[in-house]
Order: structure tokens, then C-alpha cells, then sequence
């Protein structure tokens, strides 16, 4: 999802006709590798044309994580933010791979560290690699620290003070300088076309949703319309459970460790 989306943004940043981006963010975050393809995408834009981000319900974690190098960020009265946090995302496998299937393994290595998160996933957890883990993840703070400090002009010990994962509604997301205003998607076109210095404007989604006939026709990235109701029966089983599980599934198949997401499926209601 991060490299399409980073893909889409660099066609809008080369893109002359295109005078200012509203970037809708609507997301409790994900992996951090994908945030920052996202964000440097972000900053391809900025470079050229001015970059509004728009908060819906949730602009958390992953979510700040790529509207932080925005030139302005406007929020809904109740969007959910900050969340600036990382963890670490080990599957462990021990009790299906070696107690139900009784799968053992071995294996040759240079080092006792070339392989631990093989050893993490089958539940060999020693204190210098459980120390490593700590300061891989330790790492990715920082790092998220430095990237909200450089967007939002703020020192890295100022935004330490407000992250630490927690999360804040926008009312008082404003207040500590983590969005800019309260307002709604149509305040953000305003104040991207204030930021481009043009008077007459018109907005055009992107990308565009496609025709009806796309949703039946089969795709690598989308699937189908067969496909698209087999996640309807099942979300409907699982509930508020679907879409955590979902995230949490794709990525461990994609083998992101280092996760830039909410820790609990946020609502407001």
C-alpha cells in the first residue's frame, strides 16, 4: 500500500497542471517502512507545490507519521492524532510449528545474531537479542522524533513531552502544536489554494475510483467482486475485530517488524 500510494503522489508532483495537493489522511497507521514512503513522497511535493493535509477520523501513529511534513494540517473537531510511537511485531510460531506439528529446526550461521528473528518467531527469546530487538525499535522512535520535529518545526525533546504513543483528540491536538486548524476537507481546499496564491480553482479526486465494470473484473492488487464478498461474510463474523486482524495479518506476510499503528481500534461515536 505505501509504495502505490507513494507512486500516485510522484505522478502528482510531476504533474505542471496540479498548482496544490489536499491529501486526504484517513488511518491509524501501519507499517513504519510504508509511512516513510508515503512521507518522502510528501516531501517530493512540497518541494514543488504546496501540501494540505486533511484529517478524517483518524490521523494516528502512521497517520501523523506521513502528514508531519505537510505545510498546513487541518483536522475534523473529533479526528483522533499524535499516537507518535513504534513497536515491534514478532509472530511466534513455537506452539503451532513444534508442539502441534512437532517441526523442529536447525540451521548454520556466522554469528549468533545473523538469524534471531527466526529465532523470535519460534520462541527463543534470550536477553542480548531481546536487548537488540529493544533498541532496533528504540531507533525507530527516535527517527519518528526527528521526522515530526523537522515537519513541524518543533525540537525533538518538545515532541518527546507529547508523544510516547499517546493519542489526542484535535481539539487539543491544536493546542500543542501536532495540527494547525479545526476544520473540514473543504477548509483544507481553501487553504491550499490560499497557499498556491490562485483564486479560481477546481479540485479533481485522485486517483480516480474507475468505472463500475472494474469492481467485477478480477485484479492482482484488488481482486474481486467474488473476492470483495467472501471479506464481507467474513467481516461480518469477525465484527470490530476484521480490520485490526486484517492490518496485523498483512503485516506479518509482508514482514514488517517495526509497526507505526494504534495499539486499539479507536471509535468514536
Amino acid at each position: 500500500m505505501g509504495k502505490t500510494t507513494a507512486e500516485d503522489l510522484r505522478k502528482l508532483a510531476d504533474d505542471d497542471n496540479v498548482k496544490a495537493v489536499v491529501f486526504r489522511v484517513n488511518s491509524g497507521g501501519g507499517s513504519a517502512v510504508a509511512s516513510e514512503q508515503i512521507r518522502h513522497a510528501i516531501k517530493l511535493i512540497k518541494a514543488k507545490k504546496p501540501v494540505v493535509v486533511s484529517m478524517g477520523g483518524a490521523a494516528a501513529s502512521g497517520g501523523y507519521w506521513i502528514s508531519s511534513p505537510a505545510n498546513y494540517i487541518v483536522a475534523e473537531p473529533t479526528t483522533i492524532t499524535g499516537s507518535i510511537g513504534i513497536f515491534g511485531l514478532i509472530p511466534n510460531f513455537s506452539g503451532l510449528v513444534q508442539d502441534k506439528l512437532g517441526v523442529t529446526f536447525d540451521g548454520v550461521t556466522t554469528n549468533k545474531y545473523s538469524d534471531y528473528e527466526t529465532e523470535l518467531v519460534l520462541g527463543k527469546n534470550p536477553d542480548d537479542i531481546m536487548k537488540r530487538m529493544q533498541t532496533y525499535v528504540d531507533r525507530g522512535y527516535q527517527n519518528f522524533l526527528d521526522i515530526v520535529s523537522e515537519g513541524r518545526g518543533m525540537k525533538p525533546a518538545q515532541v518527546d513531552s507529547i508523544a510516547q504513543g499517546r493519542v489526542w483528540l484535535a481539539t487539543d491536538a491544536i493546542k500543542i502544536k501536532l495540527v494547525d486548524q479545526i476544520g473540514s476537507l473543504d477548509d483544507a481546499v481553501k487553504k491550499a489554494a490560499e497557499l498556491a496564491k490562485t483564486k479560481e480553482y477546481h479540485t479533481k479526486a485522485y486517483p480516480d475510483k474507475g468505472n463500475w465494470l472494474d469492481a467485477f473484473m478480477p485484479n492482482e492488487k484488488k481482486g474481486s467482486y467474488l473476492d470483495s464478498k467472501l471479506q464481507e461474510e467474513l467481516k461480518t463474523f469477525l465484527g470490530d475485530l476484521y480490520e485490526p486482524l486484517m492490518e496485523i495479518r498483512q503485516s506479518v506476510k509482508n514482514g514488517n517488524t517495526l509497526q507505526a499503528r494504534m495499539l486499539e481500534d479507536v471509535r468514536v461515536k
